[in-house]
């Protein structure tokens, strides 16, 4: 990325962040809406590719069917931004208010544990959300990892948006960010990690709706180094303010086997919890980039 497009990309997302806030709801809503449908109009490579993506998920989809789901996943990925801007705005009141998550039991039962838990979470809705409501409902701060965006500026602004939600958050890059949330969890806290998405080309590989796709090893490894928790969450929203949640049983660490066997099964458990709400909220999915390796293999030379 060039020094004047990362410019222009921050000043939009500054502009975002200082304007969206200040927005009543309803407007908010709306525009969000207004700038998801222009831009599934344009059939622009994102669009192309979450719709690509979206008929692994419903393979029995009709093209217009698809092309429905697309438009829905716009908006939905659009309305996490919308969100997304307006939420160090939000009132805690609001923030306790805006998520509704069944079988929270296996968070809080975990965490009463005192060993450590580790909620590990698909692209779905908006995480942000969830992790504020986390802070603010559950009074439980937590260690969260972020991929390393361009500019630099950028990647500051998210970090200090999360951060206000109550986050800690490390990059992604660097082999310090394992060690860290490591000592965290042998303390007892609670690591957050999106982990549907391999953005280290050296995670672990999984069948994820009838095909091969690779997801981070990391979750795995962390429960069975630290005796932490594994707890896979899935989100979606509804025709409502209140997006909705679904903490999943424990992952639990196969009894034999070596250590890159019980991170396979472990990696694929997660791969099949996070399948099974991808696909009750298909449009909630906001993977606009390649993840299976067949598509990752199409664009290499």
């Amino acid at each position: 990325m060039s020094d004047a497009r990362e410019r222009l990309t921050d000043a939009l997302y500054g502009a975002g962040w200082s304007t969206v806030k200040k927005l009543p709801e309803p407007v908010a809503t709306r525009l969000g809406r207004t700038i998801a449908d222009i831009a599934w109009k344009k059939r622009g490579k994102s669009v192309l590719r979450l719709e690509s993506n979206l008929a692994r998920v419903v393979p029995d989809a009709s093209p217009e069917r698809l092309k429905q789901l697309s438009r829905a996943g716009m908006r939905s990925y659009l309305r996490y931004w919308m969100e997304s801007f307006r939420l160090p705005s939000w009132s805690p009141e609001r923030v306790r208010n805006g998520f509704d998550v069944d079988d929270v039991h296996h968070l809080t039962d975990g965490l009463a544990a005192g060993k450590g838990v580790i909620l590990a979470l698909p692209h779905l809705a908006n995480w942000d959300l969830a992790g504020a409501w986390v802070t603010t409902k559950l009074e439980t701060p937590f260690t969260t990892v972020a991929e390393r965006l361009k500019p630099e500026t950028l990647y500051d602004r998210f970090v200090a948006y999360r951060e206000s939600l109550g986050m800690e958050v490390l990059p992604h890059e660097g082999g310090s960010a394992f060690g860290t949330l490591a000592r965290r969890l042998r303390a007892g806290g609670l690591v957050c990690l999106v982990a549907d998405r391999d953005l280290s080309e050296s995670g672990v590989e999984v069948t994820f709706f009838g095909d091969t796709a690779r997801m981070p090893a990391g979750p795995a490894i962390l429960a069975q180094q630290t005796g932490a928790l594994l707890l896979p969450v899935t989100l979606w929203y509804e025709d409502s303010p209140v997006m909705r949640g679904r903490i999943h049983p424990p992952v639990e660490v196969p009894g034999t086997g070596t250590r890159a066997e019980k991170t396979s099964v472990m990696a694929q458990a997660l791969a099949d919890a996070f399948a099974a709400g991808i696909a009750d909220h298909p449009e909630d999915w906001h993977m606009l980039q390649r993840l299976w390796l067949a598509d990752l293999e199409e664009r290499r030379p």
